[in-house]
């Protein structure tokens, strides 16, 4: 495996609140520490992540936006934009892919990371596939070219090319970040979610850890080894 850069900027398109801690926060908090700027795009509200009768669509909502906000202050990101969709309600639409378009070329970011949305060995959640091939044709070509989404340009946004994205949760990784150094803070942000997270924190800081350790086990650069990992699949366009 490679390893990659610190970027200037980030920005994460993330499925449901919690995701992008689970997938990748490590790499946040190492990248954030250097310098990164780093945005956030929530794609959906998690609105029915639960098993509690006695909770509303309404409310959840509003405890994992709380969250959310949480996560992403303990990891030192500068801003969180939630788009509001339903959970399980993503659809492939112009609009879903105006709104990341946007976000691009206003952020105008070095590097996007989001979910793999391919998976031939196993299932995954329906909102996590559609999210990473709407972002991905976000980056290319639509934010790429004038003649897409022109109401950008009229609201003075220039398109943008994004070079390099990252996919966690990829069956196929080559990207490995060593998140040793940072997974206090991964763990901290993660206890953030209390609302989709057991109350027993040795009980997710056992199993967070065996993730990271398996995800090391994975990589390889140059004969270098790593205790604790976080692992992804990387696609480069041409600028």
């Amino acid at each position: 495996m490679e390893t990659i850069d610190t970027p200037e900027r980030a920005m994460l398109v993330i499925p449901h609140p919690d995701d992008g801690e689970s997938g990748c926060a490590g790499t946040v908090a190492k990248w954030t520490a250097e310098g990164t700027k780093v945005l956030y795009v929530l794609a959906t509200n998690g609105d029915k992540g639960t098993e509690d009768p006695d909770m509303t669509s309404e409310r959840l909502a509003e405890i994992r936006e709380a969250e959310q906000c949480r996560a992403a202050e303990v990891l030192g990101v500068e801003e969180v934009v939630f788009l509001g969709y339903g959970d399980g309600e993503l659809e492939d639409t112009r609009e879903f892919r105006g709104h990341i378009i946007h976000h691009i070329r206003r952020f105008r970011p070095d590097i996007l990371l989001t979910m793999d949305p391919l998976r031939h060995y196993s299932h995954t959640h329906r909102d996590h596939r559609i999210t990473g091939q709407v972002a991905l044709d976000a980056c290319f070509p639509f934010a790429r070219d004038r003649l897409h989404f022109p109401e950008h340009i009229a609201q003075g946004l220039e398109t943008f090319k994004v070079g390099d994205v990252l996919l966690w949760g990829s069956e196929n990784p080559d990207v490995v970040v060593d998140i040793k150094p940072t997974i206090d803070r991964k763990l901290k942000a993660l206890a953030a979610h209390e609302s989709q997270l057991s109350s027993d924190l040795d009980r997710i800081e056992g199993f967070v850890k065996r993730r990271a350790a398996d995800a090391a086990e994975r990589a390889s650069v140059d004969g270098h080894t790593y205790e604790l990992a976080e692992i992804f699949r990387h696609i480069t366009f041409r600028r």
